[in-house]
């Protein structure tokens, strides 16, 4: 079947697939510069999602199933590259990434799921350097933000001291907004899975897990309440560091370690400072204890899913996706003590309208600035594959700041 297609949203109607096609119609259309469609597995939802969105009668409606990997198949051959928003992954996503992998179409996702991650970089690297599909995991809030505001501290360090930070330190400072259905959907099957084969759980808590034949030096311990002496504040555990240190290290493999063989890197919430903030760093860490204490039990698991978390295809309303933001703060120093500090801000809440953007800005980013000289047929991270062309991209487009904290 011959390529038509520029881009192809797979998964359009679900909840944040709805708001990738209605940001490229917003900023696309139809029946210009980029040829783009809607993929699902119902005809009437997907005209149901184009008449929502207000997108021309002409934009492209087609059929597939994750179920079905021949339909799946069909549709990668159709187009250069394909986003979608069909997990968990893990559940939903192995016979689509692995159809664009054979087919050499170029793929984005949303994946916070270390474990399948893990599992499908040995199977699909072989299949995507042949046929020279770029696939790239990742590209919502976990992990764009982390990872790229890791490569452009870096960027800067080199820049100004001709020479990489040894040590960064992620902080999010202020989250506005709520984690998406999908997230919380992932992280429940991979629970889920860790229960079922419990020697999974050392993959999981293995900062190397994603740089296969790689391991760099231990890393800080992510758990409790902790004092950082460089921002000088409580700390406490975050929730979606599992996957952001993850992707951070495998980023620095994969470009042979341009942030140095011994880079240490760690990722939590700012909690405050003095008194008030070591009590609610300590407040924090013990909910993240009981949360997961409760969420490693199935009977408990099975009652959250049912009727206390969002579900997949859920959300927030306009409103909300709009005044939410987030605040990230990346420190580090050089070997030799020279220090600097960077923020990462999003203008929408991170679950939803910021992670759409960035989705759409990843996927536009493969097809119109990198080409496979810059990044060929693999398995890839968006700072890997993409690097400062998604900085610039996504400060232009998407809502991101990108700055030096130069009164640091």
């Amino acid at each position: 079947m011959k390529t038509t297609l520029d881009l192809i949203v797979f998964g359009a109607t679900g909840f944040t697939g709805q708001l990738v096609a209605e940001y490229l119609n917003a900023t696309h259309g139809v029946g210009g510069e980029l040829a783009w469609a809607m993929a699902g597995r119902s005809l009437d939802k997907l005209v149901q999602v184009r008449d929502r969105i207000g997108a021309d009668p002409a934009l492209p409606l087609l059929v597939a199933d994750a179920s079905h990997p021949a339909s799946l198949t069909a549709l990668v051959r159709q187009a250069r590259v394909v986003i979608t928003t069909v997990g968990p992954y893990q559940l939903h996503g192995t016979a689509l990434v692995e159809a664009c992998a054979k087919a050499g179409t170029d793929y984005v996702d949303l994946c916070g799921e270390p474990l399948w991650m893990a599992q499908m970089i040995p199977r699909l690297e072989g299949p995507a350097r042949k046929s020279g599909a770029r696939i790239v995991f990742s590209c919502g809030f976990d992990s764009i933000p982390f990872d790229l505001g890791v490569l452009f501290l870096q960027h800067e360090a080199m820049q100004r001291f001709g020479k990489p930070l040894q040590r960064v330190r992620g902080r999010v400072r202020v989250m506005k907004g709520s984690f998406s259905g999908g997230t919380l959907a992932s992280l429940l099957a991979t629970l889920e899975l860790t229960r079922r084969e419990p020697s999974l759980a050392r993959v999981l808590a293995d900062p190397f897990a994603l740089t296969p034949g790689f391991r760099g030096p231990a890393q800080p311990d992510d758990a409790g309440a902790r004092y950082d002496e460089a921002a000088q504040a409580w700390t406490a555990p975050f929730v979606m560091a599992t996957i952001n240190t993850k992707n951070v290290h495998r980023t620095n493999a994969l470009r042979d370690h341009p942030y140095g063989r011994d880079f240490v890197y760690d990722e939590r919430l700012l909690a405050g400072r003095g008194p008030a903030g070591q009590r609610r760093a300590r407040r924090l860490a013990l909910n993240t204890k009981l949360q997961n204490a409760a969420l490693g039990f199935a009977p408990a698991r099975a009652l959250l899913s049912r009727y206390v978390l969002p579900k997949p295809g859920e959300g927030p309303g306009p409103h909300e996706r709009e005044t939410g933001r987030y605040e990230l703060v990346f420190s580090g120093e050089t070997d030799d003590g020279r220090t600097l500090r960077a923020v990462v801000e999003g203008d929408r809440d991170p679950g939803y309208g910021s992670t759409s953007r960035m989705l759409c800005e990843a996927a536009l980013c493969l097809l119109q600035d990198v080409d496979r000289g810059m990044a060929a047929g693999g398995v890839w991270t968006p700072g890997a594959a993409m690097g400062m062309a998604l900085v610039r991209r996504l400060q232009e487009r998407a809502g991101l700041r990108f700055a030096i904290d130069d009164a640091a």
